[in-house]
C-alpha cells in the first residue's frame, strides 16, 4: 500500500473545531498554546467558543486549519505501534504529501520540510498580506460546475478585466477567481455554456489570481528567510502538480501559489500514477476526501483522520 496524506485548505473551518483533541490530549493541549503565543492572540478562543463568522476572518481561517491539520497529526506520530494498530494503523508515516491551497503549509511540516513553528509563522504572515490584497483590490470566486477545463479557462479570456481558473478540484468543478465584474461575466458565460450551477462563493477575495501579487513582496522574503529541508516523501505542489523534494524549488513553487490556480485534480491524478492507493484527509471536514472520489474512482481507498 502506498499511502497519500492529503491536507484541506481554507473553508474547511467550523465552530468547534479540534476543541476535543485540546481537552483530552495533553501533546496538543501543549501546542495550541504555543501557537497562541507565536500568533500573539488566543486562536484556541475563536476556534472551540468563536462564530462561524468570527472564524471566516482570514487571519483566523487559515492559521486555524494549519493548527488542526498539523497538531492532529503530531499526535498521531507520537503513537506506540500497538497505539496505532488500536485505531487500525499499521503505521504513521506518508510516502507523498499533497495539500490544497493552504494545505500544502501543513503537507510541508508533517513532511518535515519545515518546522511547526516556521510553518505556523508563514500561515500567519500569509493570511494577513493576502488580506490586505482583498482591501486593496475587491474580488471573488466562483464555482462553475458541469464545464470541462478547456470550456472554463476559454470563458475566462473571452471576459472583460482580471478572473482564471483558481481550483481545478476535480473533473466538472472549477473555481474561478478575479475581480467581481470579471467574475460576474464569467458566470454569465458559463450559464449560457450550459453549466449545471455558477455559483459565487462567500469568500473575502480573489485568492489565487493576480489582485494577491501584492502579498508576494512580504511573504516572498519570509519564504527565503525559512528554512526549508528535504522532506521525508514528495510533495505535490499545487503549482506544478508534480512531485518535488528540492527544497529551492519548494520555496518557489509556495510563493507562485498566491497569484497561480491549484492544480488539485492533476495533483491527484499524478499521486494514482506514482502508486498511491489509500489518501488519508489530515484535518477538519472531509472535502478532500469527496473530491478525491470523483477523480480516482471506486478502485482508490481514502479516509479522513479523526481526533485522538
Amino acid at each position: 500500500m502506498r499511502k497519500a496524506y492529503v491536507f484541506p485548505g481554507q473553508g474547511a473551518q467550523f465552530p468547534g473545531m479540534a476543541k476535543e483533541l485540546y481537552e483530552q490530549n495533553p501533546l496538543a493541549k501543549e501546542l495550541f498554546e504555543q501557537a497562541n503565543e507565536i500568533l500573539g492572540f488566543r486562536i484556541t478562543d475563536i476556534m472551540f467558543d468563536g462564530t462561524a463568522d468570527e472564524l471566516k476572518a482570514t487571519k483566523v481561517t487559515q492559521p486555524a486549519i494549519f493548527l488542526h491539520s498539523t497538531i492532529l497529526a503530531k499526535c498521531y506520530k507520537s503513537l506506540s505501534a500497538d497505539e496505532l494498530a488500536a485505531k487500525g494503523l499499521d503505521s504513521f508515516g506518508p510516502d507523498m504529501v499533497a495539500g490544497h491551497s493552504l494545505g500544502e503549509f501543513s503537507a510541508l511540516a508533517v513532511a518535515d520540510a519545515m518546522s511547526f513553528e516556521d510553518a505556523l509563522r508563514l500561515v500567519a504572515l500569509r493570511a494577513k498580506e493576502m488580506q490586505k490584497c482583498c482591501e486593496l483590490a475587491p474580488g471573488g470566486m466562483a464555482a462553475i460546475l458541469g464545464l470541462d477545463a478547456e470550456q472554463v479557462e476559454q470563458i475566462c479570456q473571452e471576459c472583460n478585466g482580471t478572473v482564471i481558473p483558481a481550483n481545478y478540484n476535480c473533473d466538472g468543478q472549477i473555481v474561478i477567481s478575479g475581480d467581481l465584474a470579471a467574475v460576474q461575466q464569467a458566470c454569465d458565460l458559463a450559464k449560457e455554456a450550459k453549466a449545471k450551477r455558477a455559483l459565487p462563493l462567500a469568500v473575502g477575495g480573489a485568492f489565487h489570481s493576480p489582485l494577491m501579487e501584492p502579498a508576494r513582496i512580504e511573504l516572498g522574503k519570509a519564504i527565503e528567510a525559512t528554512d526549508i529541508t528535504t522532506p521525508v516523501c514528495p510533495i505535490y505542489q499545487n503549482v506544478t502538480a508534480h512531485p518535488v523534494s528540492d527544497p529551492v524549488i519548494i520555496k518557489e513553487n509556495l510563493l507562485a501559489q498566491l497569484t497561480s490556480p491549484v492544480k488539485w485534480t492533476q495533483s491527484v491524478k499524478n499521486m494514482l500514477i506514482d502508486g498511491a492507493d489509500y489518501f488519508l484527509e489530515i484535518g477538519p471536514g472531509n472535502v478532500l476526501q469527496g473530491l478525491i472520489k470523483r477523480i480516482a474512482g471506486p478502485a482508490c481507498t481514502t479516509s479522513g483522520m479523526v481526533s485522538l
